[in-house]
């Protein structure tokens, strides 16, 4: 055999191995997508514009290949690809299937706005660990400053990584993220529904396993980049939050409240 024809059938093998083991791993995972639209049973609607993107660039479906929806209300749509055009992919919805993977323990994070891609990661992080809102905080030492047209922006952007963490995690319900709020705003604004009232102090007293949380759940605020300031805990501590600590090391904003968030999931939420 030629150089030429031996180059030629290992390409083509290598070729033909991508390909079964793209089917394979397609076959092996669950595709999931957020819709944010009415979902029923045996309706045929196009994806939206990005999905269909997504569905078709990135992960490569087809007609006849089958792919999960949700929408926020609890539950997974299992759904089939009827079509595939160049600007858009029709679906068939052909199963509602009820989801019980949600925590027991509800939980809101109030995070102090962190800097560049750490916010990113704190949303997906915590989507994931199954938090049910998420605040975004302006505090007496945040450096970000969030116009109304900035603010608008990384609010839309905060909801998608949100729902793309519902995508990969397995959730049906997206967290609810508000716009950023300066603290004493958002503490004017606070229900008081008998949760607890947490904040993260590295000089607090109080550890994770002796709390006793209602059903309610609670809130729990973490710091920016420079922590709380003094104005912030007074202002915490009047509103009748309790100081929560972690241990003796002082953590990143983008650690703490993850590390809160595992611990208290761990000992009162999923275990």
């Amino acid at each position: 055999m030629s150089v030429w024809r031996a180059s030629e059938t290992f390409g083509s093998a290598r070729r033909l191995g991508y390909a079964a083991s793209l089917t394979r791993e397609r076959s092996m995972r669950t595709i999931r997508l957020h819709i944010d639209q009415a979902l029923n049973v045996g309706a045929e609607l196009p994806l939206p514009a990005q999905a269909s993107e997504h569905a078709v660039r990135v992960l490569r479906l087809s007609a006849g290949d089958p792919l999960t929806l949700f929408n926020g209300d609890g539950c997974d749509y299992a759904a089939t690809i009827l079509a595939v055009s160049k600007r858009e992919v029709t679906v068939r919805i052909d199963a509602k299937l009820s989801l019980s993977n949600e925590s027991p323990l509800a939980l809101t994070l109030a995070q102090g706005v962190a800097r560049g891609d750490k916010m990113d990661l704190i949303v997906q992080k915590a989507t994931e660990l199954g938090v049910v809102r998420i605040v975004p905080l302006l505090t007496e030492r945040s450096e970000v400053k969030l116009d109304a047209a900035r603010s608008e922006k990384r609010l839309l952007h905060w909801r998608a990584v949100a729902a793309s963490a519902c995508e990969q995690s397995g959730r049906a319900r997206v967290p609810e993220i508000s716009a950023a709020l300066p603290l004493a705003k958002w503490l004017d604004e606070l229900a008081d529904d008998g949760g607890l009232r947490l904040a993260l102090l590295p000089d607090a007293g109080i550890s994770t396993r002796e709390l006793q949380f209602g059903s309610a759940g609670g809130v729990l605020v973490v710091g920016p980049e420079g922590g709380l300031g003094e104005r912030d805990v007074s202002t915490l501590y009047a509103a009748k939050f309790e100081g929560m600590c972690l241990g003796p090391r002082i953590l990143r904003t983008e650690t703490a409240g993850l590390a809160a968030l595992a611990a208290l999931q761990a000992i009162h939420g999923d275990a």
